[in-house]
């Protein structure tokens, strides 16, 4: 029978995991305090602000708002059961259990009974694979029942399954080593371990966003050279333009997982590369093998103009070249490098922290942990129990950081005579995707890393009549 293992609330263990439970509360009510604001909006805003005249169609408003009532909804029910479980992971010892069943595994696959590399990669192995299954079914009811309903997915369920195993199989390929790359080296790096712990998870990091798009990216969706052509040729020029090194231009066909849409750059340094999601363009078709592009185009040709129309979504080219610009603008302001100094600084911060804290044993205790002192469980403990007052407060200031290099990345766009193009884009993105385009301010500023659509065209047309 499985019992409690709150410890005596005199101690200091009790103090820390009161103070742990507690702040995890407080931080979920204050989250569900703001989702409820954000949900009245949903359910009170019935009638498009006369702000949207001209800006989004009345259906397209209700889609939008009913799709936004569905995820809202989610939300909070499997935000409520997911903090329920983690509640309970703390009462009932839930890392001790999973430790000692890792200890177990490890030694049953031949390691010794003290060699804690092994058991940390099997503790992280099978915490993985409980927490897949635990989240398979919200997964599964978000995919095939909400996004299905609104016409965003394009899964069908074998694809989702074989996704989910490759998923799991790659994470836990990547992980093994890292893991234990962590834990070595705080065993065995001396008092100043922290820093080559430090300089270990950034090459990694580094590594990582090198081989990513190149090596793992494309095991889970396919990527071809966007084909010659206009849209092709400008987006050349528009690099040339600013200078912006690109090497490789592709095509995500994004479209067999979802019908949402992005665009994004990656790469080090001469080596840039765009990859285009194939929903954001709009007059793009994919070349295969079977001939299917030549059948699309024969059976759209029998469609009536008036059908063609309704069912065209993405960007022109126009608008795909105003929608790069803006995402150019994030690195030719160094928002991405700026981005990896704060998170290069921030963890530096959380590993000295960890260092002096490492060897604290009530902070073991406080879980349960009172015969050993796991490297990577103290770590899991500072990361995500001690830091976390210190992460909130770190998360809406990076929101608040995102939403400053949102509103400058689209003055770039901008001063590249982009500005029309763009809001026409930012308006068709936001009714391919059911954005909805009002927001509870307070949910907005403290969630909302990318500003609403209104804020973002009013910033726009207010910068158009100052240079005017």
């Amino acid at each position: 029978m499985i019992s409690m293992v709150v410890p005596e609330l005199g101690t200091w263990e009790g103090k820390i995991f009161v103070g742990i439970l507690g702040f995890s509360w407080a931080t979920y009510m204050w989250e569900e305090y703001l989702a409820y604001r954000q949900r009245h909006v949903y359910r009170e805003k019935v009638e498009p602000p006369s702000e949207l005249k001209g800006i989004m169609e009345r259906t397209t408003y209700d889609k939008a708002r009913a799709y936004s009532i569905d995820k809202s909804n989610f939300s909070m029910v499997e935000g409520f059961c997911s903090h329920i479980i983690n509640t309970g992971v703390m009462l009932y010892g839930g890392l001790p259990v999973f430790w000692s069943a890792a200890g177990k595994m490890s030694e049953w696959l031949g390691f010794s009974v003290d060699s804690e590399v092994p058991q940390t990669v099997a503790f992280i192995c099978l915490a993985s694979a409980v927490n897949t299954v635990i989240n398979l079914p919200w997964s599964v009811y978000f995919t095939f029942k909400v996004e299905q309903k609104h016409g965003f997915n394009k899964q069908t369920p074998v694809f989702f399954v074989k996704d989910k195993i490759k998923k799991f199989i790659v994470s836990q390929i990547i992980s093994a080593p890292v893991v234990a790359g962590l834990v070595y080296i705080i065993k065995a790096g001396g008092d100043y371990f922290f820093l080559y712990l430090w300089g270990f998870t950034t090459a990694v990091m580094l590594f990582f966003m090198t081989v990513y798009p190149d090596y793992i990216a494309p095991l889970f969706d396919k990527y071809t050279p966007l084909p010659s052509g206009p849209l092709r040729d400008q987006i050349e020029e528009l690099a040339r333009q600013i200078h912006f090194p690109l090497t490789k231009l592709y095509v995500v066909e994004g479209s067999k997982r979802s019908a949402h849409s992005n665009a994004y750059f990656y790469g080090f340094f001469k080596n840039k590369r765009i990859v285009l999601y194939d929903t954001l363009l709009e007059d793009y078709t994919p070349l295969n093998e079977d001939g299917e592009a030549k059948q699309n185009e024969e059976e759209t040709k029998e469609e009536t103009e008036g059908e063609k129309e309704k069912k065209k979504t993405g960007c022109s080219t126009p608008e795909v070249l105003a929608v790069l610009g803006h995402e150019l603008g994030h690195w030719k302001l160094n928002h991405v490098l700026k981005g990896i100094i704060i998170s290069q600084v921030n963890l530096l911060l959380v590993f000295g922290v960890f260092g002096s804290l490492y060897k604290y044993s009530p902070l073991y205790r406080t879980f349960g942990f009172h015969h050993s002192q796991p490297a990577f469980i103290g770590l899991i403990i500072v990361m995500q129990y001690v830091f976390a007052p210190y992460n909130e407060v770190l998360q809406f200031l990076l929101t608040m950081f995102s939403r400053h290099n949102e509103f400058q990345a689209d003055a770039f766009a901008k001063s590249l005579g982009h500005s029309e193009q763009l809001t026409s884009a930012l308006v068709k993105l936001n009714e391919d995707n059911l954005g909805f385009p009002v927001y509870d301010p307070l949910f907005s500023a403290w969630h909302l890393s990318h500003p609403p659509i209104l804020e973002r065209i009013r910033a726009l047309e207010d910068g158009e009549k100052k240079e005017k």
